[in-house]
């Protein structure tokens, strides 16, 4: 299972070099870039851990800090999710303007979210990992992954 999160989800991995167009086109219109990482990237986990601090007020001319410290947080969590986020400033507070993935562990854990309605019309949310083995890699589409289910039994 791929997980699809930020704006390139769909696309294969980018390379170092398509890496570096975004962040000096991110950086051209004078957004800050954070770097973050996680092992738990189900969609509603929208707070991973911060890898160093943000990147505000950068010089497109200085990019290259911004990939050595991709490339720092690549070589430290490598079975980790990595994710670039970029943000746009001119509208006085924090606007996520873009992001993407640029690193994934090895194997990614297949899961799903249950929607569970309660009383009062109270959604809850329940996190099923999936066992590949059991119901087939490419059986399921998207939309079970990404919370499809309502009754709990996996969608086919």
């Amino acid at each position: 299972m791929r997980i699809t999160q930020g704006t390139f989800s769909f696309l294969p991995d980018f390379t170092d070099e398509e890496i570096g167009g975004q962040i000096q086109y991110a950086l051209q219109n004078h957004w800050a870039i954070s770097i973050e990482y996680t092992d738990d990237p189900h969609p509603r986990n929208s707070y991973w851990e911060m890898w160093g601090l943000p990147h505000f007020d950068t010089k497109v001319e200085d990019f290259d800090n911004v990939m050595r410290e991709v490339r720092a947080a690549r070589e430290a969590f490598p079975e980790m999710y990595i994710k670039v986020i970029c943000y746009d400033p001119s509208y006085t507070r924090q606007t996520t303007a873009l992001t993407f993935i640029v690193n994934r562990p090895s194997v990614e854990r297949p899961f799903h979210l249950d929607r569970i309605q309660g009383p009062k019309r109270v959604n809850r949310v329940r996190l099923v990992q999936v066992d590949e083995a059991a119901h087939g890699s490419t059986s399921r589409g998207a939309a079970a992954f990404n919370g499809g289910s309502t009754s709990g039994a996996p969608t086919e």
